[in-house]
């Protein structure tokens, strides 16, 4: 199941059911079934508190992803600062809507085990969301 809450900010405007549809496409792309895996949207100051409280990190992020997995079953709760969404995509250049599910799926993709942490792993992860992005966009 996949459920999307949110805690001390306004709910994002989200078609759940295609949203859950693709998750569970690029799950089953890598392998996975798709389990409970909980999205908490919420402000910059709760990812701090979550960020300080149980990763010891004294810094903002965008997502923040607890993996609960196992074996092929994608399990995991996966906070995600919307004020660091929007301020990101106002950096980049592009909408809120695709920078949220930009975010969205990379936290599914730490889910299936793919890092970000070198450049090296950085670079996967990017082309692993453009990948993910494009099944998104080729299921309107």
């Amino acid at each position: 199941m996949i459920r999307f809450t949110n805690d001390s900010i306004e709910m994002p405007a989200l078609d759940e059911r295609r949203v859950g549809r693709w998750i569970r496409a690029v799950a089953a792309d890598y392998g996975y079934s798709v389990g409970n895996i909980n999205y908490i949207f919420c402000s910059d100051e709760r990812e701090l508190a979550v960020n300080r409280e149980f990763l010891g990190h004294d810094y903002y992020t965008d997502v923040i992803t607890f993996d609960y997995s196992t074996a092929a079953t994608l399990n995991g709760d996966i906070f995600i600062s919307l004020d660091t969404v929007r301020s990101n995509a106002e950096m980049v250049g592009c909408s809120f809507e695709d920078e949220l599910q930009r975010i969205i799926i990379h936290g599914v993709l730490h889910l299936t085990g793919q890092g970000d942490k070198t450049p090296e792993t950085k670079a996967e992860m990017t082309r692993k969301e453009e990948r993910a992005l494009a099944m998104l966009t080729q299921s309107h």
